[in-house]
């Protein structure tokens, strides 16, 4: 006859046999999931035809396949050391997670006033997670708008962190965050796709060189719709009206148009507020 002990014995070896079974199970079914979602974002970054250079973060193994409802994955490409300026500025990376739900307040308190704007992270979620990042480490503070265009485009562009003091360098206009990212938001499906009361990122020629730099358009303007769309003005585009209609010293009129606005503009600090539902 079976001993008690012995009885006791055997069923917890079967449920021992049972619960590894049953984790097995998981552990291959978890493998399968993380196959198929590897599979389809693999498929999707050929489809769109997008190389990502992932910047170093400290953490090889974290998992970006998953994001969580409510956020996008921003990626953020940061230039070798051999390849930063003096025009450059470290402020490190802002996160690769970020909200792409509710809107955000952009206010640039300049030495003519304030300028906001109206961003929707629904739109350009990495983009304003790199403006909030910026902003928080005083990048933009003290910088001055340092391209102006009157001549078919209608333009003033700001955001290089190095054109500050007195006078102007050759190299302003050169200068930025030590890291870029992709377009967001692109208005091929617009006409004019740059009109009167927008704000945009400037960029390179190169598809995802997007950096700090901005443009306020101020008169409808027919650009190639390369160029995030960041939001809309809601205050403030008297003053920029007021820069362009004082002209520029056609500094650039040999490259890319315009020159540096005669009616100088300083952006003091500039904010980006919580975000609001």
């Amino acid at each position: 006859m079976t001993s008690t002990r012995e009885r006791q014995r055997a069923a917890a070896r079967a449920r021992l046999e049972r619960e590894m079974a049953e984790r097995a199970a998981k552990a291959r079914k978890r493998r399968q999931m993380q196959a198929i979602v590897g599979a389809g974002a693999a498929l999707l970054l050929v489809v769109a035809g997008t190389v990502w250079l992932v910047a170093s973060l400290g953490d090889d193994e974290t998992d970006t396949t998953a994001t969580p409802a409510g956020t996008a994955l921003c990626v953020w490409n940061e230039a070798p050391a051999d390849q930063r300026t003096p025009q450059t500025k470290d402020v490190g990376l802002p996160g690769t997670q970020q909200p792409n739900v509710g809107t955000q307040t952009m206010t640039i308190d300049t030495n003519l006033g304030p300028i906001t704007a109206k961003v929707n992270l629904a739109d350009t979620p990495c983009t304003a997670a790199s403006f909030t990042h910026l902003a928080s480490k005083n990048f933009f503070d003290n910088s001055k708008c340092h391209r102006l265009v009157t001549e078919g485009l209608k333009v003033l562009q700001c955001g290089d962190p190095s054109a500050t003091g007195k006078g102007w360098r050759e190299t302003d206009g050169t200068g930025g965050p030590q890291y870029r990212f992709a377009e967001e938001n692109l208005p091929t499906d617009e006409r004019p796709p740059y009109p009167e009361g927008v704000i945009a990122m400037a960029k390179s020629a190169e598809p995802g060189s997007t950096g700090s730099q901005f443009f306020i358009v101020y008169g409808d303007s027919q650009l190639s719709p390369d160029y995030t769309v960041l939001g809309t003005i809601t205050q403030g585009m008297d003053i920029v009206k007021q820069v362009g209609a004082a002209g520029h010293d056609n500094a650039f009129g040999q490259q890319a148009g315009g020159g540096h606005p005669k009616k100088e503009v300083v952006i003091n600090k500039l904010t980006m507020s919580e975000i609001q539902s």
